[in-house]
């Protein structure tokens, strides 16, 4: 072989055994392509820093940071920076965004079934919320729906239970009739108005403050921990202990996103979710215990009208859902212990 063959032989063998190496150092652990290179993963939400919800995602973006050894960071935007709920979930659905939040029954826009457990005084407890969403047929019916728009449910946490704020005290149902009742344009939500005999008045979140203010609406809804947060003790003296609705945010995850991570990776997010999780939960249940003596505190009264009334009221709404969905639907979902 002549010299100048020789050495072209090398070169193509060398740079051949170089290109193999590359290769494979791509695929990684599991052979998929860059699953050993850092990644980062964005993360949209409505939710505002300072909330106990938005500590427990920061939570969860510290804790995948430090068991991955920095190889897996979350970029959080908050405030909807993205969009509120739906665009962030549609963006989760393309791949254009890695994970997203929204309330769980409130993606009954995208699953009508979900309203089922929407309605006020059908779920108890987030205890009995995790059971039907973990255990029960109708939860796996439900994940798998979600699978069909290419996002998984990857976490479900707990947001309270929600409270009604008022300008008047509300000590029974009856006190609620014709009140100007703040609720999220959500159907289940808006059947809760209506079954107290309020009149539902759906006002953006952003504008709920100055529309309390001025009387626009006489009273609203939210989990004790958000009434906090945004202030709205401020300029509603008055709390009902209603407890109507246990509020949950469902964490979503691109398909996408799930599919660009190796075993190890998917070990060291679903821990760190679960530590945010935690996180979250655990500040969320000791406010809902310390906020009422902070509230009285600050001139707020708090009520707590007898709940029969308010159930027996919801019962109508109840039959209508069965009959779209099935006969019993709602009380099997009641009964699960």
């Amino acid at each position: 072989m002549k010299s100048s063959n020789f050495i072209k032989f090398c070169f193509v063998l060398v740079f051949s055994s170089m290109l193999l190496l590359s290769c494979k150092g791509k695929e990684g652990a599991t052979g998929k392509e860059g699953a050993n290179e850092s990644m980062v993963i964005s993360f949209g939400t409505q939710e505002n820093p300072g909330h106990p919800m938005y500590a427990g995602y920061e939570a969860f973006a510290e804790k995948l940071a430090e068991i991955s050894g920095g190889t897996m960071t979350v970029e959080i935007f908050p405030s909807s920076q993205l969009g509120d709920s739906k665009s962030t979930f549609d963006q989760v659905t393309t791949g254009e965004l890695d994970m997203s939040t929204s309330g769980y029954p409130d993606m009954s826009y995208l699953i009508p079934e979900l309203g089922l457990i929407g309605q006020a005084y059908v779920i108890r407890d987030y205890d009995h919320l995790l059971k039907i969403v973990d255990e029960s047929e109708y939860g796996k019916k439900m994940y798998d729906e979600f699978k069909k728009h290419k996002v998984e449910l990857a976490s479900l946490w707990y947001g309270g239970m929600r409270q009604t704020t008022s300008n008047k005290p509300l000590n029974s149902i009856d006190d609620f009739k014709g009140l100007k009742l703040r609720v999220p344009n959500v159907q289940f939500l808006l059947d809760y108005a209506k079954a107290t005999g309020s009149i539902p008045s759906p006002v953006a979140f952003a504008e709920l403050y100055l529309a309390l203010q001025t009387d626009q609406v006489q009273a609203q809804e939210n989990p004790l921990s958000t009434i906090e947060g945004n202030k709205l003790y401020e300029v509603q003296k008055y709390i009902a202990m209603t407890s109507h609705f246990v509020a949950s945010t469902a964490i979503f995850v691109s398909d996408s996103t799930l599919a660009k991570f190796n075993e190890e990776q998917l070990a060291w997010f679903n821990e760190a979710l679960e530590y945010g999780k935690n996180v979250c939960n655990d500040l969320i249940f000791t406010e809902e215990t310390d906020l009422i003596a902070k509230f009285e505190a600050d001139g707020v009264t708090i009520t707590y009208p007898d709940l029969a009334p308010f159930r027996a009221a919801m019962l109508p709404y109840y039959a209508k859902l069965e009959e779209q969905f099935g006969e019993g639907s709602i009380s099997a979902l009641m009964e699960i212990k």
